[in-house]
């Protein structure tokens, strides 16, 4: 059991006035967590006043699901990650039972309203539904980790720029959204639509104080994970009260500096990623890539970290931290973590075939049950 601390946002003030929190029970894979799973404890921390989220060791998904793309280690310090979580159960179990809530005192459990299952195709909340113990929130439309990996698959750049979608794109995002006999809304591909609401759903809204120490770092903070964390954690550790602004690179951009088919999320969906995260306090949507002069003194930054990645030169061969290094308030930051995008999408297409073989095993299950659904139906009428 890790606890985090208070998260921001969330339900009535726990303990306010002789009211006895509300606890509420998440749980999950968490695998390649995005922003969709954000989204989902954003909406169930709202519902109680303490957010507990219980996440499956890899033993169990690979029995129920196939091999997950991150370690339980990796997954528990990405969930540990996310604002909205007060504390993660590690080992939680992949069937959501009553015995479960109760040993961790929650009130009910919430899950997005789409559907998880068995090895044997049951609902794995059927328990606490029936108890009366659940409670729905809405899921993320435009993302799933079937999709994240779908684009990393491909090496295209029909994801995130203007161009029109290839035909060698649109025949694999059917294909990976697809069972042999139809589409399942679950696992489908779908495009996602930033809003200025979604934006200040996910801000923390928070101006930086008199003595805080304003922290710079910038990048494309692709596909948001566990290293990325690694390196905010350890710029949060090197000031007693930070205020950490990310910088993100816009698409084009991005691609300049990382070839292929990068950045594997939009900036709108990098966005979103980031701002989850309990170490950043803000996001400039588009930032410059060289840190200039006029970047430092609009946001009074104090300093500018960079993690042990390589620096590519600017357009015109300048160095794009040269501004922040003339002010000696530049700062490398080892995070002491070697992962990165490109190890990630190496680790996928390693595991390409039983992924592709995950998902369409996945599809098929949910078919069954939409199908089995819709005989019920007919039955009643």
């Amino acid at each position: 059991m890790l606890r985090n601390g208070a998260a921001g946002g969330g339900g009535a003030a726990a303990g306010g006035g002789g009211h006895r929190p509300v606890r509420v029970w998440c749980d999950g894979c968490y695998d390649m967590v995005h922003y969709g799973h954000s989204n989902q404890l954003r909406q169930a921390r709202a519902m109680g006043d303490y957010l507990i989220v219980g996440v499956h060791t890899d033993e169990e998904i690979a029995k129920h699901k196939g091999p997950p793309v991150f370690t339980q280690e990796e997954r528990y310090k990405m969930v540990q990650a996310i604002k909205w979580v007060d504390e993660i159960a590690p080992g939680a179990p992949y069937v959501t039972t009553l015995e479960t809530l109760d040993k961790y005192s929650c009130d009910f459990c919430v899950h997005g309203d789409d559907i998880t299952l068995t090895i044997d195709g049951k609902d794995t909340y059927e328990e606490v539904k029936t108890a009366g113990r659940y409670r729905e929130c809405k899921r993320t439309q435009g993302v799933s980790t079937t999709d994240l990996v779908g684009r990393m698959l491909l090496m295209t750049k029909a994801h995130h720029s203007n161009i029109d979608e290839d035909l060698d794109y649109r025949k694999h995002t059917d294909n990976f959204g697809k069972g042999p006999k139809g589409h399942s809304p679950w696992t489908g591909v779908s495009q996602f639509l930033q809003t200025s609401q979604k934006i200040i759903q996910f801000a923390s809204g928070k101006e930086p104080q008199p003595g805080d120490t304003i922290i710079y770092v910038a990048g494309a903070f692709d596909l948001f994970h566990v290293g990325h964390v690694d390196f905010l954690e350890k710029v949060h550790q090197l000031a007693e009260k930070p205020y950490i602004i990310a910088g993100l690179h816009f698409d084009q951009e991005v691609n300049r500096y990382k070839g292929k088919n990068y950045p594997i999320m939009n900036i709108h969906e990098r966005t979103l990623s980031v701002l989850a995260c309990r170490y950043v306090s803000e996001v400039v949507i588009g930032a410059p890539y060289a840190v200039t002069a006029d970047l430092l003194d609009h946001f009074r930054v104090t300093l500018v970290c960079h993690g042990m990645t390589e620096v590519v030169p600017d357009k015109d061969g300048s160095d794009p931290y040269e501004e922040p290094k003339q002010r000696g308030i530049f700062q490398l930051v080892d995070s002491g973590s070697n992962l990165t995008t490109d190890l990630i999408v190496q680790r996928i297409i390693k595991n390409r075939l039983e992924f592709e073989a995950r998902n369409q095993k996945k599809e098929a299950k949910e078919l069954a049950v939409l199908e089995a659904m819709r005989r019920l139906e007919e039955e009643k009428h």
